[in-house]
């Protein structure tokens, strides 16, 4: 739950620059030491509740092993972690997308969203 409180920074950036396009997308993960035990509707609910979450949450997925979603595939190949590495650490992992849908960046779950503001701003 040490990165939860970053949902509150996440939906500020969609605030500040939804109107320029920028968008945040959520995706729950429960592969991470069960963070995410809820229903996607569970989820939903607690972070609008506690954080006052507008920008989408979508459905719970996996962004390792086997069932990986394709998505995830994708960003991870495109943008890879510490020491080249492709898997997700940890769930607040965040990839940066530019308007054509190239992966820019990649942020680990450590980074506040607050610490992301440049690299957007240089995007919008």
């Amino acid at each position: 739950m040490r990165f939860t409180p970053q949902y509150e920074g996440l939906e500020q950036l969609y605030e500040q620059y939804k109107d320029r396009g920028f968008v945040v997308l959520g995706f729950p993960c429960n592969q991470f030491k069960n963070q995410e035990p809820g229903s996607n509707e569970e989820i939903q609910e607690f972070c609008q509740v506690n954080y006052g979450v507008t920008f989408p949450i979508f459905a719970k997925i996996d962004v390792n092993g086997k069932d990986t979603h394709p998505l995830f595939d994708l960003l991870k190949d495109k943008a890879r972690g510490l020491g080249g590495t492709k898997a997700v650490k940890w769930n607040f992992t965040k990839f940066l997308v530019d308007k054509s849908g190239q992966v820019v960046k990649r942020f680990a779950p450590s980074t506040s969203p607050e610490s992301c503001v440049e690299d957007i701003e240089k995007l919008l």
